[in-house]
């Protein structure tokens, strides 16, 4: 079991707020989205603060061409590190590049790149730099030791965080072009005690 294991397909989102004036107030849908971790490197809310930690970053960059800047489906939940990293540089989509059969993390740390477009996102990341893949190995070596020895531990570091948004309160306003994807949010189904423990 690793705690850096890319979804199985690509991510169609489950939802779609329209009309907020600024990109930040789709940070709840997004933390929704993504699973409460960083869309490239999958580093997870539940390992440390949120507050600073996390970005909303627009994929297709809007330096020069400001069309994308408020368009859901171009934001996505991105760590501070990766999307300071990355920048402006104009990269794969990672919800249709980074999916299993396309990329790996290995024990060490290192994150295995299967297609050209998740290698080129790799690079363009520095995924493998010697500071990523030891972080990512000091991870995979944390959780193990607390699934085998710390059950407590290893729930609190895999669950999903308890301040789930809960998104049929919230008002976009423009709408929602997909409000069945609220009965799918994770708060929605932590209600109907179908959430998994952990993930």
């Amino acid at each position: 079991m690793t705690p850096f294991r890319y979804p199985e397909t690509v991510l169609q989102r489950r939802h779609g707020p329209r009309g907020y004036a600024g990109y930040e107030s789709y940070r709840a849908w997004l933390r929704d989205e993504f699973s409460f971790r960083c869309v490239y490197c999958l580093v997870r809310e539940q390992w440390g603060r949120v507050r600073g930690t996390y970005d909303l970053d627009h994929y297709a960059p809007v330096a020069g061409d400001a069309s994308g800047k408020l368009e859901y489906h171009n934001l996505v939940y991105a760590c501070r590190a990766c999307n300071v990293v990355k920048a402006n540089q104009a990269v794969p989509d990672p919800c249709q590049v980074f999916v299993a059969q396309r990329v790996t993390v290995l024990h060490d740390g290192r994150i295995l790149g299967r297609s050209t477009a998740a290698k080129r996102l790799i690079l363009c990341l520095a995924l493998n730099s010697p500071a990523s893949f030891e972080f990512r190995k000091l991870w995979i070596d944390v959780i193990a030791l607390a699934r085998q020895y710390d059950p407590d531990l290893f729930q609190r570091l895999m669950s999903y965080p308890n301040d789930l948004p809960d998104l049929a309160r919230l008002r976009p306003p423009d709408g929602n072009s997909r409000p069945e994807g609220m009965e799918e949010s994770h708060f929605a189904r932590r209600e109907r005690g179908e959430l998994a423990e952990w993930y």
